[in-house]
């Protein structure tokens, strides 16, 4: 930000932003006087948001996955919010809880489009303005699926492998023109996150988090914050982050009666 008393607030759409990781970096950037493009499908929690934040919010209906809306959306904004200088994809989903084999294409498919096709979308209709002001961040929320793959992962870790390598190849096209690009990576968080993908299971959600001490939303936002607030010269390419309990496993054999 700059120091400038009567300087505009830079301005930051985040979509995904009506519950957990994005929600919390839209308050966190809020709490530091920035202007706030909180985005998703759920227009009543994005209304509750606005009033917390005030003025400097505004709403913005967006179903990510609808691609062919996005440039009509940015182009869409009030004046006031039309320069963004941080773009935040948080939003993303983890449908088809069992094996690749069992699941629904639907639920594979709709995970494919909200986390690879609906990402580069927006990403693709928000840069063009800050190419041509040579500024701006856009941070990508990835995952440790996309590097380490478990049982019933499949195109959740495979999409965020992909986040992975568009963070790091934006990073290749956008060399010298004064635009960041990163990749925050958590390991487990507690969020809804659970709770969607398990279908609203909470017996099964309750038995997944287990009590265990897990990354929190607000920890994840504090990162994203901590890696914007770096000067300008600085880009922090990948960030990987778990709880202090979370660790590696072994490679997994199948037991004599899986085969």
């Amino acid at each position: 930000m700059t120091d400038k008393p009567d300087a505009k607030p830079p301005t930051a759409l985040i979509t995904g932003a009506s519950s957990g990781i994005g929600l919390a970096i839209a308050r966190r950037f809020a709490g530091a006087g920035w202007s706030i493009i909180p985005a998703a499908r759920r227009v009543d929690r994005l209304r509750a948001l606005a009033q917390e934040i005030g003025d400097r919010c505004h709403p913005l209906e967006l179903d990510i996955a609808d691609t062919a809306r996005a440039a009509a959306v940015i182009e869409a904004l009030p004046p006031a919010f039309q320069e963004i200088d941080l773009l935040v994809n948080a939003a993303g989903v983890a449908l088809g809880d069992g094996p690749a084999q069992e699941v629904p294409w639907e639920d594979l498919q709709q995970t494919i489009e909200t986390n690879t096709l609906g990402l580069a979308a927006i990403t693709h209709a928000v840069l063009p303005q800050m190419v041509a002001r040579r500024s701006g961040d856009i941070v990508n929320i990835g995952s440790i699926a996309g590097s380490y793959p478990y049982p019933k992962g499949h195109v959740y870790g495979a999409s965020k492998a992909f986040v992975r390598q568009f963070s790091l190849n934006l990073r290749a096209d956008l060399a010298g023109l004064g635009i960041r690009a990163l990749c925050i990576e958590p390991g487990t968080t507690e969020t809804e996150f659970a709770a969607v993908r398990m279908r609203q299971d909470v017996t099964r959600v309750q038995e997944f988090y287990g009590g265990r001490r897990l990354l929190k939303a607000e920890d994840v936002a504090e990162v994203v914050f901590f890696a914007v607030q770096l000067p300008r010269h600085v880009n922090l390419n990948i960030v990987e982050m778990m709880p202090t309990d979370q660790t590696f496993s072994f490679f997994r054999f199948a037991e004599p009666s899986e085969g």
